[in-house]
């Protein structure tokens, strides 16, 4: 980034942009698909955002994170919880999606849509 770190929209956003799995540019950087954030009439930075297969990767790593651990070590009611929790944040929208969470949790692909199934039938969907 060639913009400074400092600035006040730049330090108000990086946490944002850092969560999303973004990536911060100068304004000069932009292509047509980045937004372009001003401060005061002035661009100030510029944000790239993530192709959404890259999002998902980036949440599965936050999330083992979150949990101190690999995903596959977990237990099956935090593994439940983890779906529904991805599942909120339309992570099986993204092609691959099911494969994709299965493999981080260590499951099979039937474990998964039973997980999903679950929730939606504990919903009365």
């Amino acid at each position: 980034m060639t913009e400074p770190a400092d600035h006040p929209l730049v330090t108000a956003v990086k946490p944002l942009v850092d969560a999303m799995g973004a990536e911060l540019l100068g304004p000069g950087q932009a292509q047509p698909d980045d937004v372009v954030l001003a401060w005061e009439g002035e661009d100030v930075i510029a944000v790239r955002l993530p192709q959404l297969s890259d999002s998902l990767d980036h949440i599965l790593a936050a999330m083992e994170r979150r949990h101190g651990m690999p995903l596959a070590e977990l237990d099956r009611r935090t593994k439940q919880s983890v779906v529904r929790t991805l599942e909120a944040r339309g992570a099986f929208s993204v092609r691959h999606g099911v494969e994709t969470v299965a493999g981080a949790l260590g499951v099979s692909r039937f474990t998964v849509y039973n997980y999903l199934n679950r929730e939606n039938a504990a919903k009365g969907e």
